[in-house]
């Protein structure tokens, strides 16, 4: 870590504060963790994954249950990947850990058309890899990294590539049913996240598969909400709010509303009226 002055001392304390009572927070909300749980939590190298560690570490010596964490890297064998430096760092702050080796790197490259972007096929593999090794060592929750920025990011990719309203929810059940997935930094900005993991020090090694990609939908994404919220500031929390918060009589999705069956609603509460001013007729 940095050597701080007394006056970044007190910004740096009050900033661990906000991170560990917003992912508290997001814990409690979303039961995250409960008592005995085993959190296998996924460590990239990116600033995301060492904060999450780091504040979930924290959190661990005063929670109100008990749990473990293990953490798990999945070396996906890209050229030049500094294998030494995350087996260094677990060891050197006593954390029990996992470095999972799988070739992904060579399928993707090997399935990817000239000019496409890898994202998807390498997020599909690296989720099948890690869920696959949670059931191995016994992992009852598995820990992502995405923060309040990744979430909203994913809510625009979706409605104008995909076509559907939906993004990344702080907690989830993996199809196949076998597998708990939680985002502890689900409330957390990404601004204070860098900064946490600026002056932690953490050892970042940098993602040469798609973070040098060009043209990447996501960063087209990332760079229009900046700019929102720079002309805008607290815009982007007033959209994380309308995820927390939504209506489905206010949207048009049949499956999540009863359109069609509003006329007998309609009846129902018509009738319910009448009774009432029936039985106040009587009374009178």
């Amino acid at each position: 870590m940095q050597a701080l002055t007394g006056t970044q001392k007190r910004e740096f304390n009050k900033l661990q504060k906000r991170l560990r009572r917003q992912v508290g927070n997001a814990i409690i909300d979303y039961n995250m963790i409960g008592e005995g749980d085993k959190v296998m939590v996924c460590l990239s190298g990116g600033k995301d994954s060492y904060t999450m560690l780091e504040i979930l570490r924290n959190l661990q010596r005063n929670a109100p249950v008990n749990f473990s964490l293990v953490a798990v890297n999945l070396d996906q064998k890209q050229p030049g990947f500094p294998e030494h430096v995350l087996p260094e760092y677990l060891d050197g702050i006593g954390v029990d850990y996992h470095i999972l080796e799988r070739d992904t790197y060579s399928v993707v490259k090997e399935k990817t058309p000239e000019g496409k972007t890898t994202c998807a096929l390498c997020s599909r593999l690296r989720r099948g890899s890690l869920y696959g090794f949670a059931e191995e060592i016994g992992a009852t929750k598995v820990a992502l990294g995405h923060h309040r920025e990744d979430i909203l990011e994913t809510l625009f990719l979706n409605m104008f590539y995909g076509g559907s309203l939906k993004a990344m929810p702080p907690k989830l059940l993996s199809d196949d049913g076998k597998n708990i997935v939680i985002r502890p930094l689900a409330y957390c900005r990404e601004a204070d996240i860098a900064e946490f993991a600026r002056l932690m020090e953490f050892p970042i090694i940098p993602c040469n598969l798609c973070g040098s990609q060009p043209n990447l939908q996501r960063q087209v994404v990332k760079e229009m909400l900046a700019e929102w919220e720079k002309k805008h500031p607290g815009r982007l929390e007033t959209m994380f709010k309308a995820v927390t918060n939504v209506a489905p009589s206010q949207l048009a999705d049949r499956e999540l509303f009863d359109f069609a069956g509003l006329e007998a609603k309609q009846q129902r509460l018509n009738a319910s009226r009448i009774d009432a001013l029936d039985l106040l007729a009587r009374e009178a």
